[in-house]
């Protein structure tokens, strides 16, 4: 099994690449600021549930198929960078559609929020070759139960990013709360949380194939 001084040293090589502002913190923002803190937990929830399949694929090595084969890469880049496009842009049509009722969430249901972020995350490629290329270099062959290891690894992964992206979601949304207060900086904040996610999504798209 995992020895703990090696669990440790990935915890905290995971954190130095978690806390840098990446796709993850961005989406979460451009939700937070356009759907308040509630919105924006909900989608760093379904975001952290859509990198469990990722870690299991990972495991078992479909994950290494997927990051090694470009057309594939791509396909599953395309489709992430297009769903962010689309969000943006319904946040952005959507944004007078609570002037009158400016609830948290309101504009769309708990699980729906969910399984947007859930979404965004099982298509997010690059949490793809992180596992790939990071993940392996911290099990230890000789102890077997590769895929046990993979999998606890890949785990304190996702919970570390949740816990990170949770408080980039509350950070934000303290900050759509504020502008919740005039119904005109509300619109305005939704606004930019869709232009957010729809500029995120560009530039997934326009980035090279695997990076």
């Amino acid at each position: 099994m995992i020895e703990l001084s090696t669990l440790i040293a990935f915890a905290l090589a995971s954190l130095v690449l978690i806390v840098v502002p990446g796709p993850s913190v961005l989406f979460v923002v451009g939700r937070s600021l356009a759907y308040g803190w509630r919105g924006g937990l909900l989608s760093v929830l379904g975001n952290g549930l859509g990198g469990v399949p990722l870690v299991i694929l990972v495991a078992f090595g479909v994950g290494a198929i997927v990051a090694q084969s470009e057309l594939l890469f791509t396909i599953v880049k395309l489709f992430g960078a297009a769903y962010l496009v689309y969000l943006g842009i319904q946040a952005i049509r959507h944004r007078n559609d609570e002037v009158a009722d400016a609830s948290v969430g309101a504009l769309q249901s708990p699980w729906r929020m969910v399984l947007q972020g859930f979404i965004v995350g099982v298509t997010n490629p690059k949490t793809i070759v992180f596992f790939v290329a990071v993940l392996p270099q911290f099990v230890n062959f000789q102890a077997g139960a590769i895929e046990l290891q993979m999998l606890v690894l890949g785990i304190v992964f996702l919970v570390l990013g949740e816990l990170s992206d949770s408080v980039w979601a509350l950070a934000a949304g303290g900050a759509q709360a504020w502008f919740a207060r005039s119904p005109g900086r509300r619109v305005a904040m939704q606004a930019v949380g869709g232009a957010l996610m729809v500029g995120l999504g560009v530039v997934l798209a326009l980035s090279g194939a695997q990076g």
